[in-house]
């Protein structure tokens, strides 16, 4: 995890939270979104939107796969934070 992930790790679970409409408690860093906390592909992709807009960066189409859970969106958002 980046420091600024790690700073903005809050944040970040808050809007998965609100997205996938799950309680803080459920959302681990390894809860899988889709076997256990029932999302869906649309709810990824309002996921993914919803990332981009509150953190202000543009995530490759070809990271979707690694959202499956609150892990994968820290790389992800890392990653993506780093190259903006």
């Amino acid at each position: 995890m980046t420091p600024l992930v790690a700073e903005r790790a809050g944040e970040i679970r808050s809007v998965v939270c609100r997205v996938l409409e799950v309680d803080d408690a459920a959302v681990t860093e390894t809860a899988l979104f889709v076997d256990e906390l029932g999302a869906d592909s649309m709810k990824l992709l309002e996921l993914l939107a919803n990332l981009e807009i509150e953190f202000d960066v543009e995530v490759d189409e070809s990271e979707f796969p690694r959202l499956i859970n609150l892990q994968g969106v820290y790389d992800v958002l890392g990653a993506a934070l780093d190259n903006r």
